[in-house]
């Protein structure tokens, strides 16, 4: 069996520890701290799988043009559910 890449190899090692640092997460009581903890740890594995899996780091690309439009798209989409979500009266309903 041939071994993979070590370019592959620790990224993957960092994004398991990250999950089982989000899992014990969920153990810990940390109050509003969890979300803080929460978001920075998944900050850190979208980096990761930018940076190692999409082939992001280096130089700016066209890929980066591509990346942004992705995570402009996001970012809409989000703001527009948010919106939605802002407006709403009645909501739950409770009658």
């Amino acid at each position: 069996m041939p071994k993979p890449p070590a370019g592959v190899v620790v990224p993957w090692a960092a994004l398991l520890i990250l999950l089982l640092a989000t899992f014990g997460l969920a153990y810990l009581p940390l109050g509003a701290g969890n979300l803080v903890v929460a978001l920075a740890i998944a900050t850190a594995k979208g980096l990761i799988v930018a940076a190692v899996f999409m082939k992001l780091a280096g130089r700016p690309s066209l890929r980066w043009v591509f990346a942004g439009a992705g995570l402009f798209w996001v970012a809409f989409l989000f703001g527009l559910s948010m919106t939605d979500y802002a407006t709403r009266t009645g909501w739950p309903f409770a009658g």
